[in-house]
């Protein structure tokens, strides 16, 4: 995966939970996902396609989900509910689709997003793919935002 498709994902990270949420999350270092599982409760699940083929998951743990949830609901969360996995997949899009506005070379698509809750729950990523782990801590809880994107080769002869 080419390193211009990471800072795209960073900065409509940090953008939309500054800008939507007033909460500031700081970066950790990047890793490569190894393992299917999660660290954290809840997922936001968006594909992507076009000149490019892969998948973006903002992973939250449950204190910032319920928190991002309650900033954006304008009410306090208490539990995983149908709202905050509502929340959390308009916060997955707002990530993705800012993101996609900077990566307007790769012409991409991005699907519905798909929320998942559970401890431990596995995501699968495009088998040619090996994702980039991005972590971020804030004042509410930590989250990553899982990126694996891979360009399409166009067939010979287009």
């Amino acid at each position: 995966m080419k390193a211009e498709y990471i800072n795209p994902f960073v900065n409509a990270t940090v953008e939309a939970f500054d800008k939507m949420l007033g909460c500031q999350v700081r970066r950790g270092p990047l890793t490569l996902k190894t393992e299917r599982g999660t660290n954290f409760d809840i997922s936001g699940v968006i594909g992507l396609s076009g000149n490019a083929i892969g998948t973006v998951v903002l992973s939250f743990s449950k204190e910032l989900a319920l928190k991002a949830s309650g900033a954006l609901l304008m009410s306090e969360m208490t539990e995983i509910s149908d709202e905050v996995v509502d929340a959390v997949g308009e916060l997955t899009n707002m990530v993705a689709g800012a993101a996609k506005s900077k990566l307007e070379e790769l012409e991409l698509s991005i699907s519905l997003p798909n929320v998942i809750t559970g401890k431990g729950h596995e995501i699968r990523f495009p088998s040619e793919v090996t994702p980039i782990c991005i972590p971020f801590e804030s004042e509410w809880g930590p989250l990553t935002v899982e990126v694996g994107l891979a360009s399409v080769v166009a067939p010979v002869g287009t």
